[in-house]
């Protein structure tokens, strides 16, 4: 690999890392644009269980992901809202990580390699 090459790659990575490392910490904790549209009709009550929906509307069907219980769930680490910047790094290097694995493996290869 260049020169060039090999520097722009790690100045991209880097910043990469910086903005998923610093904007995670800017991230709305407030239901996004589904959860709010399909919380339509319900009014959220805090109850010793936790939060439960009152009404009628989609949400209450809505079940946890199967994941929701993993270490960087809820774009945390281990549930620590202090590591957002860290879930948000480990999730860039895991897809860049994915998707430099899977253009390498499935580029165009010459008759010389």
């Amino acid at each position: 690999m260049s020169a060039p090459r090999r520097r722009f790659l790690l100045i991209f990575g880097l910043f990469i890392l910086v903005i998923a490392g610093g904007v995670a910490y800017f991230a709305d904790s407030d239901p996004d644009g589904l959860d709010a549209v399909t919380q339509r009709g319900c009014t959220v009550v805090e109850t010793e269980q936790g939060e439960q929906l009152e009404g009628r509307c989609i949400a209450q069907h809505a079940q946890d992901h199967t994941f929701s219980g993993g270490p960087l769930a809820d774009y945390t680490v281990g549930g620590d809202d202090r590591w957002t910047g860290v879930a948000g790094v480990i999730g860039a290097v895991v897809t860049l990580g994915a998707a430099g694995g899977l253009f390498w493996g499935l580029r165009r290869r010459t008759g010389g390699e």
